[in-house]
């Protein structure tokens, strides 16, 4: 899609909730404002952070459209907020140590021009370390609502959604603070398509303050509850029934992923166990990771080191 003067663009909105990341924010605020697309309201609602992050985005505050610093009861209530004053047809949410790469705008722009059917856009994602290093290469594919009770996950910072789809399934639900990305999609899935773009449009942070990292193991059981929840719902029991051994795979598997990483391989191990004998094909296509928890398991801790730092030179 040819780039036409701002004014006949469609507006695109992102929101970043902020706490306690100055360490990275600066980069993710720049990420946003560097990009070649004209047409950009950039909303950062911050919870009352003490580490200097406020000062810094003081210091971009002419290139904000709005921000503020207040207590907030976690990341679903600000990120609602900034949802809630967007008025972009377009919007993303990039988490303060997240970036975009460059150009991300532009192509979701032009996707959303090419599938006007859409709710949802959605590309691939860099995994980074700490200092920016990727490490790996988050590959999605085209899902259906199916593939998404299942726990195949697009990755948060690379996707943008319509602002008048979003709005009929209501932003975020608060009583969730891990997957609440997740139950969007899946909210936004039911009622109109989702399109798979393969290009890479951000990169997601992993570092040791990073709740998948802080709080891996609770993930799964957020995922439990949260499928337990979506089979009461009509609009989603009947679809949960028509495949209810493929998601609940997906469920334990997904719980094993970030046992896992939490370093917990046993726990991890009972959980593939139980993906591999509801659902084989689901169990067995995390069979790297599996392999890490196993590794893990019996002690040989270092591989997974040896393991990052060859996906780094890779992807370097």
């Amino acid at each position: 899609m040819n780039l036409e003067p701002s004014t006949s663009l469609p507006l695109v909105t992102i929101v970043t909730p902020s706490f306690n990341q100055a360490r990275f924010l600066e980069a993710t605020l720049r990420s946003v404002l560097e990009q070649d697309y004209p047409h950009i309201e950039y909303i950062i609602v911050d919870g009352g952070s003490t580490d200097g992050s406020v000062d810094i985005i003081r210091r971009y505050a002419e290139r904000l459209s709005w921000w503020i610093s207040e207590k907030d009861s976690g990341q679903s209530e600000a990120v609602n907020k900034g949802l809630q004053r967007a008025r972009g047809e377009i919007i993303g949410w990039l988490n303060s140590d997240d970036v975009y790469l460059p150009g991300a705008f532009s192509a979701a722009v032009a996707a959303f021009h090419s599938h006007p059917e859409a709710g949802l856009v959605y590309g691939d994602a860099l995994a980074i370390n700490a200092h920016g290093q990727p490490f790996n290469r988050m590959r999605a594919r085209q899902y259906t609502l199916a593939d998404l009770l299942a726990f195949n996950i697009i990755c948060q910072p690379a996707a943008f959604m319509r602002r008048s789809v979003l709005e009929q399934v209501n932003y975020l639900d608060p009583r969730y603070h891990l997957l609440m990305d997740n139950l969007l999609w899946m909210y936004m899935a039911r009622i109109a398509p989702i399109v798979y773009i393969p290009q890479t449009w951000a990169a997601a942070r992993y570092h040791e303050q990073a709740k998948n990292r802080t709080r891996g193991a609770a993930y799964g059981r957020e995922a439990k509850v949260l499928i337990d929840d979506l089979k009461s719902r009509p609009e989603f029991a009947a679809i949960i029934a028509a495949d209810e051994k493929r998601i609940m795979a997906g469920v334990n598997r997904f719980d094993a992923f970030y046992l896992t990483d939490a370093g917990q391989p046993r726990s991890a191990l009972r959980a593939y166990w139980s993906a591999l004998h509801l659902h084989p094909a689901t169990a067995l296509g995390d069979w790297k990771h599996i392999l890490l928890a196993i590794f893990s398991l019996l002690g040989l801790h270092k591989l997974r080191g040896i393991y990052d730092r060859l996906r780094t030179r890779r992807l370097g």
